[in-house]
């Protein structure tokens, strides 16, 4: 595959209130390259630095040091080139409600150098895309939050980027608009667009993302596709084991016995599940089973967990993801 972009030691401090300090550190010496076609996520929570990522990436604001190329350029050196290629979906609304969907797209569409005829064909192109061709004439301000959204997208289109970021275009939507986001971002992909995606929404992550950058207080600390993700930790498949609340505390004494259990958790609402860890995964259930029945212990359900993003970020980092 080919690099399109390599960020390097991209770092952010902005400088203190009150001028004394050193500031915050908002961003901490990135260092990433996307490969050109895949949809790369930046997955962390809310404040983990994936806006001023962003910012630093488009334009929008100077690094403290370190730089971005993109198909070649420099952000810092040839901004303008670099703009040329890439659409911005920003995290808060950027349009103008007293215009109509159509008047914003114009609009947008002569900032980024398109007129006339082609200027016409691309809104309608857009329109199309966001599903608002029927809509276009209305007000911006008469919209929902996700049709709103789905106009930030299609001005982020209008020239055909190469890369566009999605700074986390689902927030404060409605299921069905979320939807119809994340069908639009793999339309997109499809159609050979490259697209960086921002999320705190583990599940958007995993069915998106060819790859997978993990950011927490600035720092990322982890990227990969998911698979090598859950490998570079020590995460395994779980087993949770259902019974009667009474019966966990003797499922808990029968279990702890078997050496290969590395820790036994109680969850669910009523206390009534256990939730089994072991280094033999899936191998050790029939060994799990015959503990149970040796002492009359009979779960009365059985469940695998594989682990995913979530379970990775809380290994990595200890905390939720959303906290």
């Amino acid at each position: 595959m080919t690099t399109l972009v390599t960020i390097q030691n991209l770092t952010k401090r902005y400088p203190p209130r009150n001028g004394k300090g050193e500031g915050n550190l908002a961003v901490k010496g990135i260092n990433l390259t996307i490969e050109q076609g895949e949809i790369f996520s930046l997955l962390g929570p809310n404040g983990a630095g994936k806006t001023t990522t962003i910012n630093m990436m488009s334009g929008l604001l100077e690094p403290t040091s370190g730089d971005v190329v993109i198909g070649g350029y420099s952000i810092a050196k040839n901004p303008l080139a670099v703009k040329k290629l890439i659409g911005v979906v920003p995290q808060e609304i950027a349009l103008y409600p007293e215009l109509s969907a159509r008047a914003n797209l114009e609009f947008f569409g002569r900032l980024q150098g398109l007129h006339g005829a082609e200027l016409a064909k691309r809104c309608d192109e857009v329109l199309t895309f966001i599903g608002l061709r029927e809509r276009q004439r209305e007000r911006i301000d008469t919209f929902s939050g996700g049709m709103k959204r789905r106009v930030n997208i299609g001005v982020g289109l209008l020239h055909k980027p190469t890369l566009v970021f999605m700074d986390e275009p689902t927030v404060g939507v409605d299921p069905q608009s979320r939807r119809s986001i994340l069908d639009a971002v793999k339309q997109l992909n499809q159609q050979g667009m490259t697209v960086l995606y921002t999320t705190h929404y583990m599940e958007e992550a995993e069915e998106l993302s060819d790859r997978v950058g993990i950011i927490d207080h600035g720092e990322l600390i982890a990227c990969g596709k998911q698979i090598e993700l859950i490998q570079q930790t020590d995460v395994r498949d779980a087993i949770v084991l259902k019974f009667a609340p009474e019966r966990i505390g003797e499922a808990r004494q029968a279990l702890s016995a078997l050496p290969f259990i590395s820790a036994l958790e109680q969850e669910g609402e009523l206390g009534d599940k256990l939730r089994v860890l072991s280094d033999h995964g899936r191998q050790a259930l029939p060994h799990i089973i015959r503990a149970l029945d040796d002492h009359n212990l009979i779960p009365s359900a059985i469940q695998i967990v594989e682990p995913n993003l979530e379970t990775v970020f809380l290994q990595l980092t200890g905390r939720a993801l959303r906290d």
